[in-house]
């Protein structure tokens, strides 16, 4: 299993961010985070970057479920996504597998949470396939 889901959208960036931010919302999730990757290595370090953004996703159900199991948890949360762009019209969107950053955890009502989180990103990226 791959420690994370992707796929790729025929859209400029900026509409890439659009859909794939619905998308997340249509399964309950929010963004509570965004890093611009290109204007922060630029700021950092001088050097131009495509455009790529992380984007925090969180369900709040779910997260309160899992941090109510583990209070270490949050180390792996927001889940991430990423919005690369590839070329002209054209992005790749990637977001991380739960089950496989959850390996660690030994704890069985955890793995639970993660499966349905899994589930619900999976359906995210399955839904963007063009």
């Amino acid at each position: 299993m791959s420690y994370y889901f992707s796929a790729e959208i025929s859209e400029n960036f900026d509409r890439s961010l659009e859909i794939v931010t619905e998308a997340l919302k249509k399964e309950g999730f929010g963004l509570i985070s965004e890093i611009d990757i290109q204007s922060k290595l630029k700021e950092k370090l001088g050097v131009d970057f495509r455009k790529y953004r992380i984007l925090g996703a969180c369900n709040p159900p779910y997260a309160h479920k899992a941090l109510s199991l583990e209070d270490k948890i949050g180390t792996m949360l927001p889940c991430n996504v990423i919005v690369q762009e590839l070329g002209p019209e054209r992005c790749e969107v990637a977001a991380v597998n739960p089950m496989e950053s959850m390996r660690a955890v030994e704890n069985e009502q955890l793995a639970e949470i993660a499966s349905e989180v899994t589930d619900r990103l999976r359906r995210v990226i399955d839904s963007l396939s063009t």
